[in-house]
């Protein structure tokens, strides 16, 4: 008698800024073993470090009950010609926008047509400009793109919150006026992907199941598949560090001698 393959029930959630936090692994596990950051081992201290190869990079994620606004957080250290900057994240944030920042830090080789305005990719899927204050909001009026200016007036640090409406955040994301722009515009390009996140039961925690601002559909997948979606990921990840195979070249021959010379 065959055994029936294992399934578990996943839901496929959209729109993924209000789709709750999921499993912290999709960041932490390929930034480990895909990139080369190192992390801690504290196992009295509920918290995950890792430092990136060249010391350069620090993300910590420390989950605080009483807050919801910085449980990650991702500090840089100066660099020629970049100051210092940051990026924190709050709890419910998906990861999968925070690891379209992360991937794109340790990309070894961007692409030279990546965005570069945090912008752009709201004004493509018909964000409007929000009232009141300089930025964009979603059409569902559910999350917010701005950049403030500093003290000394000029652009500050930006500000992506998701909300339910009527004043009630879900998670804010927030990037210092020094952070490169193209992981800002990392963050913007992943926040507008129409294509629904995957959650399983351990990491189903939506802020909402209102049928008027998520769409959720449930069905049962196989468990290796899920389970291979994070290793698939790893493997695709290391493959950018992976220098491609060069062409050996072809040996020369030795012309044929005949016993005459020319």
């Amino acid at each position: 008698m065959s055994v029936p393959p294992e399934t578990v029930e996943v839901d496929f959630v959209t729109p993924r800024h209000l789709a709750g936090g999921g499993d912290p692994s999709w960041i932490t596990v390929p930034l480990h073993r895909a990139c080369g950051w190192s992390h801690g081992n504290d196992p009295l201290m509920p918290r995950v470090l890792l430092s990136s190869p060249d010391q350069k990079a620090l993300l910590r994620l420390a989950p605080d009950p009483e807050g919801q606004w910085h449980w990650w957080t991702l500090h840089h250290a100066p660099a020629p010609g970049q100051p210092a900057w940051y990026a924190s994240f709050g709890g419910p944030t998906p990861v999968e926008l925070i690891a379209a920042v992360t991937d794109t830090l340790t990309d070894p080789d961007p692409a030279a047509n990546a965005p570069t305005d945090p912008y752009e990719p709201l004004r493509q899927i018909a964000w409007t400009p929000s009232v009141g204050a300089p930025g964009f909001v979603s059409p569902d009026g559910t999350a917010y793109v701005q950049r403030l200016d500093n003290a000394e007036g000029k652009p500050g640090a930006w500000y992506i919150t998701a909300t339910l409406g009527q004043g009630r955040p879900v998670w804010q994301a927030r990037f210092g006026e020094h952070t490169p722009v193209h992981l800002v515009a990392a963050f913007t390009t992943a926040l507008t992907d129409p294509h629904p996140v995957l959650r399983t039961a351990g990491t189903r925690r939506l802020p909402t199941y209102d049928p008027k601002l998520v769409t959720r559909r449930t069905t049962n997948v196989l468990v290796e598949l899920v389970a291979y979606a994070l290793e698939e990921r790893v493997q695709s990840l290391a493959a950018r560090h992976t220098p491609a195979p060069t062409t050996p070249s072809p040996p020369r021959r030795t012309p044929p001698t005949n016993g005459r010379g020319r």
